[in-house]
């Protein structure tokens, strides 16, 4: 086996039941699990993540497939092997598991009953320095009913490292916590674990805590696959569409409340996928994100009834702002670059401004040239920036001359700046896509 490789599980098939009531629950799982490696595993209830986690702590015999923990095969592992696999391993489980009739420091010394360097004495100090290190040194003496929620969940927390295991599995560790307690005890057993050099492997639904993860991958109907596929069928199932180039129709055909929900639902996939940090999977259809971003884009210019629209992003390398998105009202594309500190949109990048002028061709940041070389006239401009989720600027949104009007209202402002916060999070998830494509534009 691979050093560096703690899990390694394929085409692993898992069913309940016998005769006509056998059903399968796990579909040719094929997945790995570094060293020091922190991976989380989403996905709604019922589709499988539990059984996955339990099979891979010896909890459950291995039915079709290989599944190997710290080198072990787990198939047709007798007794003894499991039980030497399971000195390997910490568990955590959303109901904390701890024994009411012993204390704190008790349930976690139990943890390494099986563990002779750690007899006596020496397990007694090592379980006093863990609850030490979560927290609850003045606490380990006091029974499971006299603690709370988290307060238990630490305690669970150390008895899971205690024996200092390669790996931690952890289910559902923070669904019974309030928001404290359950960023409290993931961080603990984040920091722990990383000190320790152990894995973890977590399910959770728990979005708050995603960003601790390296890699997230996700589980639906008994079927593995990555944090960033989902977020793609995701997308797919709001829009209720099967095919990329049906976005721009499907957008520009919804009513201003239905984009504005849509452009709501999308943002927070989109947050979900900024939280994993130092993904390995690509986004899988980067057409989609890409027409995604057009769609919106255009769609915005239709509810602001503006002639133009054109998106920048701010290329740091060349010191440019270059159209992402830039299309005439008669469909014509555009390609534009522009000095990154030249005229309104340079402005509004460099100070985070939004700008709302009623006549162009009297403010002093107006550059009338572009009018001259392209037989435009431009008469009123809203520009607003665009933010990442650190307020670092990566962009503007520019509307031009609205149609039927002498300018942009305070409500087209209002839309527009709801809409450049929404489009920091998915431009940002775009340029994290292409960085991993190669193709990412420098910052």
């Amino acid at each position: 086996m691979d050093k560096n490789l703690l899990i390694i599980a394929d085409s692993v098939n898992h069913f309940f039941g016998r005769g006509s009531l056998r059903r399968q629950i796990l579909f040719d799982i094929t997945c790995r699990v570094e060293e020091g490696e922190i991976v989380i595993m989403t996905g709604p209830s019922g589709s499988g993540k539990t059984t996955l986690l339990t099979l891979m702590g010896g909890l459950r015999a291995l039915q079709e497939g290989s599944l190997k923990i710290n080198g072990c095969e787990m198939q047709g592992a007798g007794r003894a092997r499991l039980r030497a696999v399971r000195k390997d391993i910490g568990y955590v489980f959303q109901a904390h598991n701890l024994l009411y009739s012993l204390t704190a420091r008790e349930n976690v010394e139990m943890s390494i009953a099986l563990h002779p360097e750690f007899a006596g004495k020496k397990g007694r100090k090592r379980a006093e320095a863990m609850l030490e290190s979560v927290g609850m040194k003045t606490r380990m003496s006091h029974y499971p009913n006299q603690l709370s929620g988290g307060q238990r969940q630490r305690v669970a927390i150390a008895r899971a490292l205690v024996a200092n295991p390669r790996i931690i599995l952890a289910d559902e560790p923070t669904a019974a916590l309030d928001k404290k307690a359950g960023r409290d005890v993931v961080d603990i057993m984040h920091n722990l674990a990383k000190k320790q050099g152990c894995s973890i492997l977590m399910v959770t639904h728990d979005n708050r805590i995603l960003n601790i993860a390296d890699r997230i991958i996700n589980m639906e109907d008994g079927r593995l696959c990555s944090f960033t596929q989902a977020v793609t069928d995701q997308l797919q199932a709001l829009l209720h569409i099967r095919q990329d180039d049906e976005l721009l129709r499907r957008i520009s055909q919804l009513s201003t409340d239905d984009f504005l929900r849509l452009l709501d639902e999308t943002t927070k996939t989109h947050l979900q996928f900024l939280q994993a940090v130092q993904l390995v999977d690509t986004f899988t259809s980067g057409a989609m994100l890409d027409t995604l971003i057009e769609a919106f884009t255009l769609k915005i210019g239709q509810i602001s009834e503006a002639e133009r629209v054109t998106l920048f992003l701010l290329d740091g390398a060349t010191g440019e702002l270059w159209s992402k998105v830039a299309q005439t009202e008669g469909g014509e594309r555009l390609e534009i670059r522009i000095p990154r500190n030249a005229g309104i949109v340079g402005h509004v990048v460099e100070t985070g401004e939004c700008l709302n002028i009623p006549d162009a061709y009297t403010h002093p940041l107006f550059n009338r040239e572009v009018d001259e070389k392209t037989g435009y006239r431009t008469r009123n401009i809203l520009c607003l920036p665009i933010r990442d989720t650190g307020g670092i600027a990566i962009g503007a949104v520019q509307l031009l001359n609205r149609k039927g009007s002498q300018a942009f209202s305070g409500d087209d402002e209002r839309e527009g700046v709801n809409f450049a916060a929404s489009m920091g999070v998915i431009l940002e998830s775009w340029l994290k896509t292409a960085a991993h494509d190669g193709k990412a534009v420098s910052r």
